[in-house]
């Protein structure tokens, strides 16, 4: 757990566990700010509702070139003030207040109960990591109903053109709204660039649902987001491979299969189907 304010320290600390893979979790800003209900844990791509985040995150890419990966507590409550002026005395600099070199001298207002409150929130991914039950955090991005409804389009179009029978859409608008945001997170299945758009603004505007296996129907268990070029070469080599492409996949790409298909057990768990 990094709880580093210093942001040279805390760069530091997150590269050398990302290079010798050790799982960390970081630590955004709990100073001048109130809201409890703020608190979510996202990737590192995302901190950019959190100054002292998105700090290190430039600082990580420009560094290091790590872009993303490192899950971050933080809130996104704006701050409510900014550091607390300090003047030196005479004769005296600023740097004659650093606890240690390069450290900061200026503090920042805190109310009492968010740090505290971090530190319980910390523990919940903490444990359930340690007991094998870990939890995917709601995203903190932002879409419009729109982009949801042309996703539901675009899967009826996909299903009309394979001349599928309207029975065989199992989803409705609410249903593609959990899937889209909450399960892929507004991302193709197979993008690993952790890039965001227009702030916390998603665009979803070249991807599409398309059924992971082909043999069973368009529900929620069963629909993969990929870009409209993925989605296509992923069914075209489905339908190639017959009743074996999922073997096929399994064999060919592994590590890609297990991510999706963790995917579709958290769907089950999560919504009984």
């Amino acid at each position: 757990i990094d709880c580093i304010d210093n942001i040279d320290t805390k760069v530091e600390l997150l590269a050398a566990c990302v290079r010798r893979e050790i799982p960390v979790l970081a630590c955004g800003g709990a100073g001048s700010k109130c809201d409890p209900t703020r608190i979510r844990i996202v990737d590192l791509a995302e901190s950019v509702v959190d100054p002292l985040a998105r700090a290190v995150r430039h600082r990580l890419k420009r560094d290091h070139g790590i872009n993303g990966g490192i899950p971050v507590l933080l809130s996104t409550e704006k701050q409510r003030c900014d550091l607390v002026p300090v003047e030196a005395e005479d004769g005296k600099s600023l740097k004659d207040y650093q606890v240690l070199p390069n450290f900061r001298i200026r503090t920042i207002p805190v109310f009492g109960a968010l740090p505290a409150i971090f530190g319980m929130a910390f523990a919940a991914p903490v444990v359930t990591t340690l007991a094998e039950q870990p939890f995917d955090s709601e995203p903190v991005f932002r879409m419009q109903l729109q982009q949801y409804e042309t996703q539901l389009e675009r899967l009826r179009d996909r299903e009309d053109s394979k001349g599928s029978a309207d029975a065989c859409l199992g989803v409705d608008l609410e249903d593609i709204v959990y899937l889209v945001k909450d399960i892929w997170h507004a991302r193709s299945a197979r993008d690993k660039s952790w890039s965001m758009s227009k702030g916390m603004w998603r665009s979803t505007a070249g991807l599409c649902l398309t059924r992971w296996d082909p043999m069973r129907p368009a529900v929620l268990d069963n629909l993969v987001l990929f870009t409209l070029d993925e989605a296509d070469e992923h069914d075209t080599f489905m339908s190639g491979e017959g009743s074996e492409g999922l073997v096929r996949m399994r064999e060919i790409e592994p590590d890609f299969a297990r991510f999706v298909e963790d995917k579709f057990d958290r769907v089950r768990r999560e919504v009984s189907v």
